[in-house]
């Protein structure tokens, strides 16, 4: 008999910490510590990790900026750049923690629609943190638009809903021959139908929202997205916090989170379990058997 699937979700800070220097070394070191806490897992589930890119794709594409005989390359191939790069990195750390298994990454393309209203109000953060002032200098420069994220300012994208993966069966067949399988990194590159063949869109998708549209395609028993907090908290960061543990999709829904961090990843969860029935959860990267196990994070269900 199979073991049951877990679909993981795992954040910028599993491969880079806030306001870290973007090197390679980096982004190694904090892949070791995501794949320890990883491996745990893998003994009594099939995994299928889902990471993000913002950071990255934003280096990548201040990077393009600096050559400017070359005009930029648009964001959906700047996408599947990151999901080599970092799907590279993540075998490599998975490869090490876990010895008996295959380890996969697929290139995933994700249908999204053109029209979706969120291409008009940008909110997905890629790239450095700055100043306030760094920032809007920035935007006035590079015609960007910039937003507040916490106490720094970076600069937002669109972030269209994710409608269809297109590699789903390439997923569900390496699934069933026990690969440890790596998709849908950074959302997935993002694109359009048009005369009957797919082009790229200008965009960068929630990672947390294709992983709940995997998770539901391949028959997840859990959504599991890892973070830099322990729970999904109330009135965060004040006197007043409070930490949710086992939640209702309905209680949810009563509560506000910001939409460029915590919001995404409990609609995902939210998502995930009104279709499937199943259970999503929310939690500290170092911490995936304790979350599965009840003795973390915070648990949604029906």
């Amino acid at each position: 008999m199979s073991k049951p699937i877990i679909v993981v979700a795992v954040g910028g800070n599993a491969l880079l910490q806030r306001g870290e220097i973007m090197s390679c070394e980096n982004q190694q070191k904090s892949i070791a510590q995501t794949a320890s806490s990883l491996a745990e897992l893998s003994k009594d589930y099939r995994l299928v990790i889902v990471h993000g890119n913002g950071p990255q794709v934003g280096l990548l594409s201040l990077q393009n900026n600096a050559y400017k005989d070359c005009p930029p390359y648009p964001f959906d191939v700047l996408g599947a750049e990151t999901q080599g790069m970092i799907g590279y990195l993540i075998q490599q750390g998975l490869n090490a923690a876990i010895e008996d298994r295959y380890t996969t990454t697929i290139l995933t393309r994700i249908v999204v629609d053109e029209n979706d209203p969120a291409v008009a109000e940008p909110s997905k953060f890629i790239g450095p943190v700055y100043t306030e002032e760094q920032a809007k200098q920035l935007a006035e420069q590079n015609s960007w638009i910039v937003k507040p994220d916490g106490a720094h300012w970076r600069r937002v994208v669109p972030s269209p809903k994710p409608q269809e993966v297109l590699e789903i069966r390439a997923i569900k067949d390496l699934l069933e021959k026990e690969h440890l399988i790596i998709c849908g990194g950074g959302g997935g590159a993002p694109v359009v139908e048009k005369d009957g063949a797919y082009v790229g869109f200008e965009a960068v998708i929630d990672k947390d929202m294709t992983a709940a549209l995997i998770a539901q395609q391949i028959g997840a028993e859990h959504l599991l997205i890892l973070t830099d907090g322990t729970h999904v908290c109330l009135n965060w960061g004040t006197p007043d916090e409070e930490k949710l543990e086992n939640v209702s999709v309905e209680q949810m829904k009563q509560y506000n989170f910001p939409a460029g961090s915590m919001g995404p990843k409990v609609d995902a969860c939210c998502q995930f379990v009104k279709e499937t029935g199943q259970q999503g959860h929310i939690g500290d990267l170092t911490c995936a058997l304790e979350i599965i196990e009840g003795k973390s994070g915070t648990h949604i269900h029906q």
